[in-house]
């Protein structure tokens, strides 16, 4: 018998049991429409986390404290507060670098009238907006007369300039950060992204003006401290060449052996997120996968019932000739059709629920869900495999009748 009669006698026998087929083929479906809708939705969410990095600037390191220790009792990262201005400066001098932005962070409550939000507050230098690739749409940003004079000027985010003036240009107004008056200077480009990735909800102004009028920061050697300095380099391939001049340069300045900083590179960033969504899609994808494995069990137990059902007919098959290679293709062609009708209709599903899903917006989040070839024949493939790891017993069991027996079964 041949793979094309075998196909064509199972779909007759599939045919009788219209209902008993379909309920067994249900597990399968909701398998492989999990594991589908689930492995998308995780790629999805990859992709947004990626361009959201992306968005801040491209060829990035980050200078950042590193942690203090006293008494042989190590800190945590950030808790040094050894970088400087100072810093900043001397690291504009090594080649590769284009471009340098020191900044101090924090958050800060914003009132415009009796609108109000609580929003990321940078303090920082017109380099800024170079360096990170993050533009005004209207106004004019943070120049060097502002950082000189320590002006109370701000540039508000899309979305802060959404919340605090909803119905009004922004430009030229006044709001109150942590309750001094700011004169609104610009207002940047829509970048997206949401919660702590998003560039939106950040206001901007002058670092001098945070130093000395917001932020209660520390001091190292007569200088003020700042969070973060932004580096913009030429080429990304000489990151690591740039990261041991950095080091040299900050451990000869801070004058110690152990390094008190810590330098990232916007690829570590991008590296440690990738890996995260990776576990988590990984994760999402087995937990789908153990229904397909129930889908398998049931495909078992119908088919050793379909075994116990034709044991008369697999006597007869026998008595006129059928081989036992014969028997055991048939009952196996018959649970692999089952778990590869029950794929397909499984991949419908399961693309149709990620489309669901990508309709939907919880929050500030929306994440679109990705479907590629890679995660469709991987279901079909697992799908297939179910199909012949669980048919295999009931069709040895099938083939390994005697006709005698079998005839004589009532």
């Amino acid at each position: 018998m041949n793979i094309l009669e075998s196909f064509r006698i199972a779909l007759r026998n599939l045919g009788a049991n219209k209902l008993r087929s379909g309920l067994t083929m249900l597990g399968v479906i909701i398998g492989v429409g999990a594991v589908i809708a689930l492995v998308s939705i995780g790629r999805g969410a990859q992709e947004a986390i990626t361009s959201q990095i992306q968005s801040v600037g491209a060829n990035l390191l980050y200078v950042r404290p590193g942690a203090a220790s006293q008494n042989g009792v190590r800190g945590q990262e950030g808790s040094a507060g050894t970088l400087t201005l100072e810093d900043a400066d001397a690291l504009k001098e090594l080649d590769g670098v284009v471009g340098v932005a020191p900044e101090i962070n924090s958050f800060a409550q914003m009132v415009a009238g009796g609108n109000n939000t609580n929003a990321r507050l940078i303090g920082t230098t017109p380099e800024f907006q170079e360096v990170r690739d993050f533009f005004p749409a209207s106004g004019e940003f943070i120049n060097t007369t502002n950082v000189n004079a320590r002006s109370t000027v701000a540039c508000l985010g899309s979305s802060v300039a959404a919340q605090l003036f909803p119905e009004s240009d922004p430009i030229g107004q006044t709001i109150r950060i942590n309750n001094v008056p700011f004169r609104v200077q610009c207002v940047m480009e829509k970048k997206g992204g949401t919660g702590f990735l998003s560039q939106d909800t950040q206001v901007m102004v002058p670092l001098t003006t945070a130093q000395t009028r917001l932020a209660s920061a520390g001091r190292f050697r007569g200088s003020t401290n700042i969070n973060v300095i932004n580096l913009k380099i030429a080429d990304l391939a000489q990151s690591d060449a740039i990261t041991q001049q950095i080091g040299e340069i900050l451990r000869e300045r801070h004058r110690v052996v152990e390094d008190d900083f810590t330098v990232q590179s916007q690829e570590d960033v991008l590296s440690a997120a990738t890996a995260v969504t990776d576990t988590l899609t990984l994760f999402l994808g087995g937990v789908a996968a153990i229904s397909l494995i129930v889908g398998g069990i049931g495909i078992m137990n119908i088919m050793l019932v379909s075994v116990t059902e034709r044991t008369r007919e697999i006597g007869i098959r026998k008595a006129v000739g059928a081989k036992r290679r014969d028997i055991l293709m048939q009952f196996l062609t018959e649970a692999t059709v089952l778990s590869v009708l029950g794929g397909c209709i499984g991949i419908l599903l399961g693309w149709g629920i990620a489309a669901a899903m990508g309709s939907f917006q919880f929050g500030a989040t929306q994440v679109k869900p990705v479907v590629d070839l890679s995660a469709v024949l991987l279901a079909v493939i697992f799908s297939l495999a179910v199909g012949l790891f669980f048919g295999i017993y009931p069709a040895l069991r099938a083939s390994s009748l005697r006709p005698i027996e079998a005839l004589r079964y009532e």
